[in-house]
């Protein structure tokens, strides 16, 4: 395992979710709206975003493709192909019988996050930088824990709103996929959660991130 395919498989869990509430025309997050974000965001590009999500049930199937996948984590056709297989191997994804699409196992996945992430990706908080919340301080946790004043972390970037400790995401183009993908910015920051976190906020963490995964 890589830890990009965890990554991956974020994004495929975040695809399923927002299948899944276009079935049942419900809003795959809280924050569908603008004001979700952890960045800095040009006002010309709010509508644009809103008009994406219009159309998103008619894009839907090719955002499973290796070059669907590709396109919005920042990652290269290869390593996703090669990810998938790897997780396919091990029992975290499966092929959908009827569509052949990608699929994530929820239950796999998320016993792999809350017991092993730690020790086989651990985090390790480095120097003071801007960049996009994470962790407790991420929209996803804001407000449900107390932080005693404590420095936040951040995934270094440019466009970032805070100013927090730095901490190496899974992988090196996370700010770039989450800015496409709130649903995916929650589990990941719900991830780094577990991974930083204390007992206490690992495991609101981990209550939260099964309710987004069922």
């Amino acid at each position: 395992m890589k830890s990009q395919d965890i990554f991956i498989l974020l994004k495929l869990a975040s695809l399923q979710r927002q299948e899944k509430a276009i079935i049942e025309k419900q809003s795959p997050s809280k924050m569908y709206i603008h004001g979700w974000e952890g960045w800095e965001i040009p006002p010309e590009e709010v509508d644009e975003r809103q008009l994406a999500r219009q159309v998103l049930h008619l894009e839907q199937a090719s955002r499973y493709t290796a070059r669907g996948l590709a396109e919005e984590l920042g990652v290269g056709k290869t390593e996703v192909n090669n990810a998938i297989k790897r997780c396919i191997a091990v029992g975290m994804a499966t092929l959908d019988r009827h569509t052949s699409r990608p699929k994530a196992n929820f239950k796999v996945l998320l016993e792999f996050i809350v017991y092993g992430l730690k020790y086989v990706f651990p985090a390790v908080p480095a120097e003071i930088v801007r960049g996009i919340p994470t962790s407790f301080a991420a929209p996803v946790l804001e407000g449900q824990l107390m932080t005693a004043g404590e420095l936040i972390f951040v995934w270094p970037d440019a466009r970032g709103k805070s100013k927090g400790q730095s901490v190496t995401p899974l992988f090196k183009s996370v700010p770039y996929a989450v800015k496409r993908d709130p649903l995916l910015y929650e589990y990941l920051a719900l991830v780094d959660a577990i991974r930083l976190g204390s007992p206490r906020e690992a495991n609101l963490a981990e209550q939260l991130l099964r309710e987004r995964l069922k």
